[in-house]
């Protein structure tokens, strides 16, 4: 079940292995919208184009950030989900990775069908996340209502 044609946006600096990812993802009814092969042209892509998700390689070796510091960077300007690609399943970097909060994290080589999973269940899990968030909000204005009603009631009743 592809999910409402998600647009991804890849980050991959190896231009054979973003164009390999690229045309697994049309194969599988997928809008890729963009690569970008350095942070700085990922941060751009990212607040242009509004992609549903992200594929970011974790060791970017061209530009300013690597992947992890890409995505740090992103969190404060975009709510995008992220999924990690990654050769190097070293600790350090599944350490710094983790504080992003990634959606996933897949080691290349990875097969079609993880990468089609690892999609639909990273999308799926922001669109709960989303709707979490909007009913907490919704959740604390009727509390303040509320809690108004019977502030204004109580000073009524006691004056």
């Amino acid at each position: 079940m592809i999910t409402d044609q998600a647009k991804i946006l890849i980050v991959e600096d190896e231009n054979i292995v973003a164009k390999d990812i690229f045309n697994r993802l049309a194969g599988l009814g997928y809008s890729a919208i963009a690569i970008a092969a350095t942070g700085n042209e990922a941060l751009e892509k990212a607040i242009l184009d509004k992609p549903d998700i992200i594929l970011m390689d974790i060791m970017l070796s061209r530009g300013d950030y690597d992947g992890i510091e890409t995505v740090q960077e992103l969190a404060d300007k975009a709510d995008i989900p992220v999924i990690y690609l990654t050769a190097y399943a070293d600790e350090a970097s599944l350490i710094r990775s983790k504080t992003t909060r990634p959606y996933g994290y897949l080691l290349k080589p990875f097969q079609t069908k993880e990468l089609q999973i690892s999609i639909e269940i990273a999308l799926n899990k922001h669109k709960m996340e989303k709707k979490r968030k909007s009913s907490r909000k919704l959740l604390s204005t009727v509390m303040k209502y509320v809690k108004d009603v019977i502030e204004t009631s109580s000073k009524k009743v006691g004056a």
